[in-house]
């Protein structure tokens, strides 16, 4: 008995541990089991449609391919139809972390990212399939970068199809709008459009617009066949056109908090997956598109689709928009976009009836100055194509974007270089780049003109048969007639200067012409570009007991230095290049400009001159980009220097009777008087001298109170 009980005491404590250990594992098993049933990532995707739309299928499709491709360790929760909040509240909360991913019309993601008003440019794509390319394609990827900016990852675009017009007439033609009023959303673009086919463009809130319709309040309005349909715009209205005139994108974004926090894994999935669903979405949207044509239909509306050749007037008709708000919706997406046309839709590049100029500047860093460049070549061909074009051709425009970036500017010459139609390339601000493009434009005899950029060793080259021509400043002049002014003002200047080729040149010119004079600076200050905290330079400055600053600067390096210089209780008067005019265009710069004592360098003011060919220019450029009362063209002199180069470029071609390159450089040299919009061109080139300014040309200006340049001397 004594031995049983013996065994019986160790044996059960060891069955009980047994029992233990086992149901413990087995709980432990348990737990991963669930934890795998669990998802590890739970995200939060809003938009503003319906369940039945074509966007909401897409939305859904893409969170379940999502939850497959992760083996279910990331949810997708969809809340359509506003759920969450209107498109400007879930923009907010996307910014702030608060919800994951969205899906925006692009007009609404207008008011933070202006760029997105693209989709809404009028006629702007010839074909769906065209909207597709671009989207898909380089100008939608800028598109999509854009949205950093606020805090969102552009992933892609999804459609809610092309917008169409409807009304109690057909509007077949832009005539049939005359004198009618449309209902618009509130948009400068949109209602601009309207007003280029003579309609007067009413703003009226869409829960009103059918209302205003029935009531005769306005003859029509442009929408989407799914908003026209649902709202029941048809009901009120005798004629849809299937206009397809702009489209109605929506981008899917995903918060940069969100992407942030998930696992690289996860992200590839997100972002490949979005792409993946975009074609798909695209058919569904066309499959919905053509069911509800034919409700339409049912419901008695006549319908009608706008022929290619329909289409071709009402282009034509809108075709200053895009330009008209270039600044505004971006200078490189318009070029690009216009780039990529060209090339599809253009004459081949071996077409012996047409002759491209190409520009080759910066269109995004600090647009501007590129834009203004661009504007004026833009008038001039329009003028020459306008009296027939040079030897019986027709000239194109075809701009590219070298993001101040020497490597890709290299690019965008060997583009130019070696398409056969190109006779000659416009080049931009910056001196560093223009300098590393010269290595190749030696080669090729390819004429290179120069409407900005002012560093002497730029003409001045030592290139064999020199084919570099500038109008603009000479930096070799320019810097000492900067450096002779301020002394004319100052006792004490300091020098801040850029540590670039322009930079450290005009310093070098102006220790010169200093010493010349018996002046010696407070101090000398060289800063690095791309930098926004400028504190220990401006200390040095202030520190050298200077009465004043003398400033070699661009748009975005000036602007923070001019506000460190004057926001203290004696500000220094500032001296500046030009430089810092390649970005002012903000109300903000404006005021800081305005206020501050601030004078610059120029050659070229529209009221300063008394010339006919100033005023013709300035009236055109207001006509073709269509200026406000009182507002004022950006970089004068850019525009200006940029359209005289180009017209004494056409009237050398057709003194050499040629296109080929070297004769049109040898014609340069060889030019007659020329009436141009800045001065009258002696002899604007020769063979030695290759700048067509001189210091006859140069005088100081400064910003009134509204923004407009006044010369002071």
């Amino acid at each position: 008995m004594k031995r049983f009980l013996l065994i019986a005491g160790i044996v059960f404590p060891l069955v009980i541990l047994f029992l233990l250990l086992t149901v413990g594992e087995q709980q432990v098993e348990n737990v991963k089991a669930d934890a795998t049933r669990q998802p590890a990532v739970v995200l939060r995707f809003g938009h503003n449609t319906p369940e039945d739309s074509a966007l909401h299928k897409a939305s859904l499709k893409f969170a379940q391919i999502v939850n497959q491709k992760t083996q279910g360790k990331v949810v997708i929760e969809v809340y359509p139809a506003q759920q969450l909040g209107n498109d400007h509240q879930m923009v907010e909360m996307a910014r702030k972390g608060e919800l994951d991913i969205i899906l925006t019309p692009t007009a609404k993601m207008s008011v933070p990212v202006p760029s997105m008003q693209y989709a809404d440019l009028p006629f702007l794509f010839p074909s769906r399939d065209d909207a597709y390319e671009m989207l898909d394609g380089e100008p939608g990827k800028m598109l999509l970068q854009d949205l950093n900016s606020i805090g969102l990852h552009g992933v892609a675009f999804w459609e809610n199809g092309f917008k169409h017009f409807t009304g109690n007439r057909a509007f077949l033609s832009p005539d049939d709008f005359k004198n009618t009023k449309i209902r618009v959303m509130k948009s400068r673009i949109i209602m601009e459009q309207f007003r280029s086919f003579g309609a007067e463009p009413v703003p009226i809130d869409f829960h009103a617009t059918k209302q205003a319709l029935a009531d005769g309040v306005v003859d029509g309005e442009e929408n989407p066949l799914i908003a026209i349909y649902s709202m029941g715009f048809h009901e009120v209205q005798s004629d849809l056109v299937l206009s397809n005139h702009a489209f109605l994108g929506y981008v899917l974004s995903i918060s940069s908090k969100t992407m942030d926090r998930l696992p690289y894994d996860v992200q590839k999935v997100l972002l490949d997956t979005a792409i993946e669903v975009t074609p798909w979405e695209r058919i569904e949207t066309q499959k919905k598109e053509a069911e509800l044509i034919e409700k339409i239909k049912q419901a008695g509306t006549r319908v009608h689709l706008l022929s290619e050749e329909q289409r071709a007037v009402f282009a034509h008709k809108t075709e200053k928009i895009a330009s008209q708000f270039e600044g505004i919706v971006g200078t490189a997406l318009i070029s690009k976009t216009e780039e990529l046309l060209f090339d599809k839709y253009g004459p081949p590049a071996e077409d012996k009836n047409h002759l491209v100029i190409g520009i080759n500047a910066d269109l995004s860093r600090e647009p501007s100055s590129g834009l203004a460049i661009k504007r004026g070549v833009q008038l001039a061909v329009k003028e020459i194509n306008r009296r027939g074009g040079v030897l019986g051709k027709k000239l194109h425009v075809i701009a590219l974007d070298h993001k101040t970036i020497p490597g890709i500017s290299v690019e965008n010459m060997e583009y130019f270089i070696q398409r056969p139609d190109v006779v000659a390339v416009v080049g931009g601000k910056h001196a560093t780049v223009i300098g590393e493009e010269l290595k190749r434009v030696s080669r090729s005899h390819i004429p290179y003109l120069i409407p900005w950029s002012a560093a002497g060793g730029l003409t001045e080259n030592g290139i064999p048969d020199n084919n570099v021509f500038r109008i603009s400043a000479n930096d070799l002049w320019a810097s000492e007639y900067i450096a002779n002014y301020a002394i004319g003002e100052y006792k004490k200047p300091a020098i801040v200067v850029e540590n670039t080729v322009w930079g450290r040149t005009n310093l070098k010119n102006m220790q010169r012409f200093l010493f010349s004079k018996g002046v010696l600076p407070a101090t000398e200050v060289v800063f690095n570009r791309g930098e926004t905290d400028y504190s220990k330079e401006l200390l040095q400055v202030f520190s050298s007991g200077a009465d004043s600053v003398i400033l070699v600067a661009n748009a975005n390096e000036g602007r923070v230095i001019i506000a460190g210089l004057t926001q203290r209780e004696q500000p220094l008067p500032i001296i500046s290049h030009w430089g810092i005019l390649g970005g002012v265009k903000d109300d903000a710069t404006l005021k800081l400009y305005s206020q501050a004592e601030l004078r610059f360098f120029q050659t070229f003011l529209f009221d300063r001159s008394r010339r006919k060919q100033s005023r013709d220019l300035k009236q055109a450029y207001i006509t073709e980009y269509g200026l406000e009362q009182g507002e004022q063209i950006n970089s004068q002199h850019g525009v200006a220097q940029a359209y005289d180069l180009v017209q004494l470029l056409a009237l050398a071609i057709e003194r050499s009777g040629s296109t080929d390159r070297a004769e049109i450089v040898h014609a340069l040299e060889q030019l007659p008087g020329y009436e141009g919009v800045v001065k009258r061109y002696d002899s604007a080139f020769t063979d030695s001298h290759h700048d067509a300014l001189g210091e006859d040309d140069y005088f100081m200006a400064r910003f009134g109170e509204n923004g407009q340049i006044i010369p002071v001397n």
